[in-house]
């Protein structure tokens, strides 16, 4: 469990399910991400289980409950990166919390885990084309553009996009500190 000022970020719970789909059913919050909303709270509690219980994912809470989510991909669950002390960092959060700046804040306890505590020499990020908003967190964290890649998959949503790509350094994180 990790703790900012106003977040807790613990690890998702199956509870969590209806939470999880009065967020995640928005069509303006998994979309522009790449996965398609939920259909249900039980659709939901099934991603809970297969896919938000993998290692270093957690559950945004505000007063106890979840809003959001953010993780870390770790060698073998990115394709970002082969290297072990590299990974990837993933967030989104309810459309009724955009723009407080809460998921900033959560991904900065998130960075300072994985380079103090993991030991990463680099986090890497992305967002498909069209994603103002994740772009925007992404620089208010301090990531550096790095490359863009046409024709990218999206399988859960049956289409092609395109891709860009950020990297945070742990070296280029310390001076920003």
């Amino acid at each position: 469990m990790l703790e900012t000022k106003r977040l807790i970020l613990r690890p998702w719970q199956e509870t969590d399910a209806q939470s999880l789909y009065e967020y995640a059913k928005d069509p303006d919050v998994g979309p522009p991400a790449g996965w398609p909303p939920h259909t249900s709270a039980e659709n939901s509690r099934e991603l809970i289980r297969n896919v938000l219980s993998a290692p270093e994912t957690y559950a945004v809470c505000l007063n106890g409950k979840a809003i959001g989510s953010v993780g870390l991909k770790l060698k073998g669950y990115t394709d970002m990166t082969h290297r072990e002390d590299e990974c990837e960092l993933g967030y989104w959060i309810g459309k009724p919390f955009w723009g407080q700046g809460l998921i900033p804040e959560a991904c900065r306890e998130l960075l300072k885990y994985a380079f103090t505590e993991l030991k990463m020499r680099a986090v890497w990020c992305g967002y498909y084309e069209g994603n103002e908003k994740s772009r925007r967190v992404q620089e208010k964290l301090g990531f550096i553009y790095h490359h863009t890649t046409q024709n990218v998959d999206v399988p859960l949503l049956n289409e092609i996009r395109t891709g860009h790509t950020s990297l945070l350094t742990k070296e280029h994180w310390e001076k920003i500190q």
